[in-house]
């Protein structure tokens, strides 16, 4: 499946950029990656429409001067564009995540090494980022764990590093899924994977789930999520910003889930829970 890429020229940048990401990600674009003067999103081919980008709310601020344009990423030049500018990222000095053509850390205790072809999800984004640090703060050892939304597999991953137990890694995206099994595979992690949405869950419950998506399906699916969770489960939130926490945490609280801490990078967000109440 090919990406569509919209590249936007703000000017000024400031204070807009984010509120643009903020409401392209309500009509479906799911990952950013910002620039000098804008920054560009990306959403699937087959969830876009010409013009689908003009619908957000965000479109005619005042104040605000706006370029764009869009095209087609095909996988192949995904491929190349990101090994051109793909850096390794370290985080908290305790896990080390790169690509092939990077040297390894043996000195660092937990090292992922991830290709993501077309794929999101390699830790360069603050959501990634903070869900990575949640992941080392868990006690998964011999915990049943799902990645919802897995991308390259980063965060299934660490969790079998963790000494989690039984993972499940499941993401809408055909790309994204044959990444997580071929990433797996590098790191010598064993993975269930699947393709799909919340209609695709098993029947069993995870004492951890690892949910790094968008709002609005966060809020669609928050119910799925609490049924696939075990009395005093963990689930963790993120792919959305700080002033979206309240939706997040009110969402939440009604399928008996129960804020326990967050983090902040940047305007990004990230929430664990703990279900309460069946």
């Amino acid at each position: 499946m090919d990406y569509i890429e919209l590249t936007l020229t703000l000017t000024p940048r400031e204070p807009f950029a984010d509120l643009f990401i903020d409401a392209l990600g309500e009509v479906g674009f799911e990952s950013f990656i910002e620039t000098e003067d804008g920054f560009c999103a990306y959403i699937q081919q087959a969830l876009y429409s010409e013009g689908l980008e003009k619908t957000a709310w965000a479109w005619n601020i005042d104040g605000v001067d706006v370029k764009s344009s869009v095209k087609i990423i095909p996988r192949v030049n995904w491929n190349v564009a990101w090994e051109k500018n793909f850096q390794p990222i370290l985080v908290d000095d305790m896990v080390y995540i790169h690509a092939p053509f990077h040297p390894a850390k043996p000195e660092i205790k937990y090292q992922l090494l991830i290709e993501p072809k077309m794929s999101f999800g390699t830790g360069h984004h603050q959501t990634t980022h903070m869900m990575v640090q949640y992941v080392l703060e868990l006690d998964l050892a011999g915990k049943t764990t799902l990645d919802m939304g897995c991308g390259t597999g980063v965060l299934a991953i660490l969790a079998a590093k963790r000494g989690a137990i039984n993972i499940w890694a499941i993401d809408i995206d055909a790309w994204s899924v044959e990444n997580t099994l071929e990433n797996a595979e590098r790191n010598g992690a064993l993975l269930t994977t699947l393709q799909g949405g919340k209609e695709v869950l098993p029947t069993q419950t995870f004492d951890v789930i690892l949910a790094n998506i968008n709002k609005n399906v966060l809020l669609a699916d928050m119910a799925a999520y609490a049924e696939h969770l075990p009395l005093n489960g963990e689930i963790v939130f993120s792919g959305f910003y700080t002033h979206d926490l309240t939706d997040i945490e009110a969402a939440a609280v009604a399928q008996g889930l129960t804020l326990v801490s967050t983090k902040t990078r940047d305007d990004w967000q990230a929430a664990r829970f703990v279900k309460s109440r069946g």
